[in-house]
């Protein structure tokens, strides 16, 4: 009888450095392995959590329960509603999570483990569908699930062959392509990424709007375009942004006077403060649409060197103003 060797057992004496890349190397080749391996089956795994009127049940024990934690997660962050269940707490009273209109994903290395084995009569009688991932094309949980995925390896990583390392990492892979094959088919977008994500920097990025950052009413600083310079100042020391907005009578922006402005006319002698703000200021200010995203702003202050910014609405009217402080404030950056 040929029996396999593992690459890694005979390697002591090796440096560290040494055992890691072979440990990684051993993994990524297995991982190709599988990829090489993929066939219809995996297709009909992709359509059956695809077509799943409820939703993902993920369960496994030991190493294997981790894995399908990690797995149940992502499943749930990009648009499969799912969750882990422990099998050993399944038979007394969470069973009770499955219904029929859901799919359990069942993970056992040697597809025997007793805790899953057991439970598979209850999750038939409840009508739910499972798909298998195990290492074992031969095994109980194998042929007892609608659709089994092979994540085989012909060698762990561990030098003694005993810790899970290949194959825990090959049941993950397997996990994450089923995830995002289901995601492509979903049509699943950044934005619907970020919705699941809000209090990431991700969910920050993709969904805090203009609106969501600016100042409004009366903490929104703005005069008249007929106003002075000792308005325009008066406006910036109240409102305390740093700038201050010039508008028209439709409430338009015309302008912005800021105080670094202040400080270069009194570098320049002009100090005239009755002057109509208007000879000063900064005609055509840039804007943002209230409606945009708050991430593009910081990209246009680090272009353009500059702090703050106005925001309109459709009509292109004055509705309110931020600077980088209340970016910083709501995480954005």
């Amino acid at each position: 009888m040929n029996v396999a060797i593992n690459p890694l057992e005979h390697t002591t004496g090796q440096s560290t450095l040494a055992r890691a890349r072979a440990v990684l190397t051993l993994e990524a080749d297995e991982i190709h392995a599988l990829a090489a391996r993929i066939d219809h089956t995996f297709e009909a795994a992709v359509q059956l959590v695809l077509h799943c009127r409820g939703r993902l049940v993920v369960t496994g024990m030991g190493k294997s329960g981790h894995i399908g934690g990690k797995i149940a997660a992502t499943l749930a962050s990009t648009g499969t509603p799912a969750f882990f269940m422990h099998p050993a707490e399944a038979s007394h009273g969470d069973l009770g999570m499955i219904t029929e209109e859901d799919v359990v994903i069942a993970l056992s290395n040697s597809g025997e483990s007793d805790e899953i084995i057991n439970i598979l009569p209850a999750i038939r009688r409840i009508g739910a569908k499972v798909i298998s991932i195990t290492g074992t094309q031969d095994s109980t949980l194998a042929r007892e699930s609608a659709v089994h995925l092979s994540a085989a390896v012909s060698h762990e990583a561990c030098p003694l062959g005993l810790a899970p390392t290949a194959s825990t990492t090959a049941a993950l892979a397997l996990g994450d392509a089923l995830a995002l094959c289901v995601l492509d088919l979903r049509a699943f977008t950044a934005e619907d990424f970020a919705r699941a994500h809000p209090g990431g920097s991700l969910g920050r990025r993709l969904l805090v709007r203009v609106k969501d950052v600016m100042r409004v009413n009366d903490a929104m600083p703005s005069v008249r375009e007929s106003a002075n310079i000792q308005q325009a100042i008066a406006e910036i020391t109240a409102k305390g942004m740093g700038f201050t907005a010039i508008v028209n009578a439709a409430q338009q922006p015309v302008g912005m006077f800021t105080d670094g402005d202040l400080r270069r006319l009194f570098v320049q002698g002009n100090t005239n403060i009755d002057a109509t703000i208007t000879t000063v200021m900064h005609p055509h200010p840039r804007v943002l649409d209230m409606h945009q995203l708050a991430v593009d702003a910081v990209s246009l202050m680090t272009t353009y060197k500059i702090n703050g910014f106005l925001a309109v609405d459709q009509d292109q009217r004055l509705v309110g103003a931020f600077n980088m402080h209340d970016l910083l404030k709501a995480k954005v950056v």
